[in-house]
């Protein structure tokens, strides 16, 4: 299960920084990519999560 978690919060975080990226202008150190990565962070871990217990 931890495996998935941290497959979670690696691709979550990335998602959310890329997406927050595009919001900045293509910074990902900027107030929205900070945000939506750790959003994608706290998401990756709850899907990893849900994953292993299934």
């Amino acid at each position: 299960m931890k495996a998935l978690i941290y497959i979670g919060v690696a691709v979550g975080s990335t998602i959310g920084g890329f997406l927050g990226s595009l919001l900045d202008g293509g910074t990902i150190f900027g107030v929205w990519g900070l945000l939506l990565g750790t959003i994608g962070a706290f998401v990756g871990i709850w899907a990893g999560y849900k994953l292993g217990q299934n």
